[in-house]
């Protein structure tokens, strides 16, 4: 692997409100992207009392090339889990909650039922709390989408995760198409819901490439977008073709608030559900003013 320049700078693990967190979800038998995905930001968000519950277990339909959770068959769907992850929830006192998942492509709704339930069961153990999904794209089916956006998620999230010309190579069970389109159904929802995707940088990607796929998305419909450093997990992973600096992450969140995006977080160790509170805030005050 190539080595992680001096900018991209990863905290150690430690403290009280991390070591809560950890023990908290090996108590409920839950998993988070934050430690199956290896996520840079772990020790940060951790340490906050924040975390974001990855449903349907730790065992993904999918082979894309960047992501390290593990691809192989999942295990039968776990019913309680809506109800560990409202718990979960309550316990840590969440004012904004994010949940994604594995795909599931074997179940005939992709999994949709486990993110409404678990939608549903949050909102009766924390009122004023946000939720925010982070979805596969149940592969493109209108129903299992319908399930998802009927519970009413605040902001729902789908990544195209990398340009059009490298999805066959990166994602190589999805589609460029196929996820704006999903994206597209998100905004076009009757009752409104934040929409919000991201991408990485580093797979090999031109910077005009990142413009196009940032213009595709919002006609698309999406609110709010995330653009962060691709860093290889493993060598059995996809290299880094390159890596962005600081201030190249900042022309492109100029240039992505100026295209008319509501909100973006741009930056080396960015993840699509870092501060996420933060982000729905500020769509909501654009959307408000708009009105």
């Amino acid at each position: 692997m190539s080595r992680i320049p001096s900018w991209i700078r990863l905290r150690p693990s430690g403290g009280t409100d991390f070591t809560k967190v950890n023990g908290l979800i090996n108590e409920l038998g839950l998993h988070t992207v934050c430690r199956s995905a290896k996520c840079p930001n772990i020790n940060e968000c951790w340490g906050r009392g924040t975390a974001t519950f990855m449903l349907l277990g730790n065992f993904c339909t999918r082979n894309c090339k960047f992501c390290v959770v593990p691809s192989g068959r999942p295990r039968g769907v776990d019913m309680d889990e809506p109800r560990r992850v409202a718990e979960a929830a309550r316990m840590m006192n969440l004012r904004h909650v994010v949940l994604t998942s594995v795909a599931r492509d074997d179940l005939p709704d992709g999994g949709s039922y486990i993110f409404a339930e678990t939608i549903r069961c949050i909102r009766r153990e924390l009122l004023e709390a946000a939720v925010e999904v982070l979805t596969p794209d149940f592969q493109g089916d209108e129903k299992s989408l319908a399930t998802v956006f009927e519970a009413q998620p605040d902001v729902f999230n789908h990544n195209v995760e990398t340009v059009k010309r490298l999805q066959a190579a990166i994602r190589p069970q999805a589609s460029y198409g196929r996820s704006l389109a999903v994206l597209r159904a998100a905004e076009q929802w009757p009752k409104r819901i934040v929409v919000k995707s991201g991408l990485m940088v580093g797979l090999g990607e031109t910077n005009e490439e990142i413009e196009e796929a940032m213009r595709d998305m919002l006609e698309a419909g999406v609110h709010l977008l995330t653009l962060g450093q691709y860093l290889q997990p493993s060598r059995e992973h996809r290299p880094v073709d390159r890596y962005m600096m600081p201030r190249e992450f900042a022309v492109f969140e100029k240039k992505a608030l100026e295209m008319g995006f509501l909100g973006v977080a741009s930056g080396p160790l960015i993840r699509s559900s870092y501060r996420a509170e933060e982000l729905l805030k500020a769509a909501r005050e654009a959307l408000t003013a708009a009105s």
